[in-house]
């Protein structure tokens, strides 16, 4: 599929990062595009973007939904048949995502299972709910997004991320399954993982909003529980006025957003080519490609300090926990 022009591609969180970009790029190639999202006013921003840019008579439809609940799932199924006229897609972006329930000895069961939900069961459920419709395409692509998550189950030794690595192994690992599964039974559908490193979108926000810790509207009561978990990595922000927590967390998951290596119009780039050149692996980003590496190299490295030393040094690997530190107590 070298071009995308006319054809008809389904993005799950559409509505910002890298969905957005994938829309845009798609839809000013004369790509149709059909997005979900669980912000109708992100995907109303999205939808304007791609109209000022795409062909006319390009169609670019929005569906709220939440890819963690299956019937939500098909019901945006159903949608894009009526809407785009369809019995057929040509790509499949299943790209929605969220973090959140890092420990599975601390933190909450609920928020564990969502972010799992989201993560795994958008992927899931994206998958059965239109693989018909792929398959009923001449040609066809499923993209699936996992992350560096999938192969390196850490975002650095001080900190547990246990519910979104798990996740994003099981993408990883379903994605590569399917290999062989469509070249013996559709043979016209190609297969990708992609696997991104540190791409610059708005997921920290969004993932702290979605799970009622917007920075900027913190409770003591959660301010509280953020200096117990420091407290047990041994940050200590007892004198820290709770304001400048707020400030701190807020401004760290701005930095994660704008001062990303790779941006996600960037990121979305290198999705598209990996596509046009049928790649069944696509790494996003240089440090996707160093973690990939070092992971290789020294497995039995890759949850020690030492090895956080060594991405830091080749991969510009950052905003752990200490930065987060030092800006609150600055």
């Amino acid at each position: 599929m070298k071009s995308f022009e006319a054809r008809i591609a389904v993005i799950t969180g559409g509505g910002t990062g890298m969905g957005r970009e994938l829309a845009r790029l798609l839809s000013a190639e004369g790509a149709h595009v059909a997005m979900c999202d669980v912000s109708q006013e992100a995907m109303a921003q999205t939808k304007a973007l791609c109209a000022a840019k795409a062909p006319p008579g390009t169609r670019i439809t929005t569906f709220l939904a939440d890819v963690s609940d299956e019937t939500q799932v098909q019901a945006f199924r159903d949608h894009v048949a009526r809407a785009h006229d369809t019995d057929h897609i040509h790509l499949l972006f299943n790209n929605a995502g969220i973090g959140g329930g890092g420990s599975f000895l601390l933190d909450d069961r609920s928020e564990w299972d969502k972010t799992f939900a989201v993560c795994w069961g958008g992927v899931y459920y994206g998958t059965r709910a239109f693989l018909p419709m792929l398959i009923a395409a001449p040609e066809a692509h499923l993209v699936n997004t996992s992350s560096v998550n999938g192969f390196w189950a850490s975002i650095g030794p001080q900190i547990p991320h246990t519910a979104y690595s798990a996740a994003k192994f099981a993408v990883k690992g379903f994605t590569e399954a399917l290999i062989n599964d469509f070249r013996l039974n559709a043979p016209h559908v190609k297969v990708s993982v992609v696997m991104p490193g540190h791409i610059g979108t708005s997921i920290v926000i969004n993932s702290a909003r979605a799970f009622g810790r917007d920075p900027k509207e913190m409770t003591e009561e959660q301010i509280d529980q953020a200096r117990e978990r420091m407290a047990r990595l041994g940050i200590d922000l007892k004198g820290v006025p709770s304001d400048l927590i707020r400030a701190g967390i807020q401004q760290q998951a701005d930095a994660f957003r704008d001062q990303a290596p790779m941006t996600a119009a960037q990121a979305a780039r290198v999705i598209l080519d990996g596509v046009r050149s049928e790649r069944w692996r696509i790494l996003v980003g240089e440090d996707a490609q160093v973690i990939d590496r070092l992971v290789r190299e020294t497995p039995e490295e890759a949850y020690e300090a030492s090895f956080m030393e060594k991405l830091r040094e080749q991969a510009n690997w950052r905003f752990g926990l200490a930065e987060l530190a030092q800006r609150m107590q600055r």
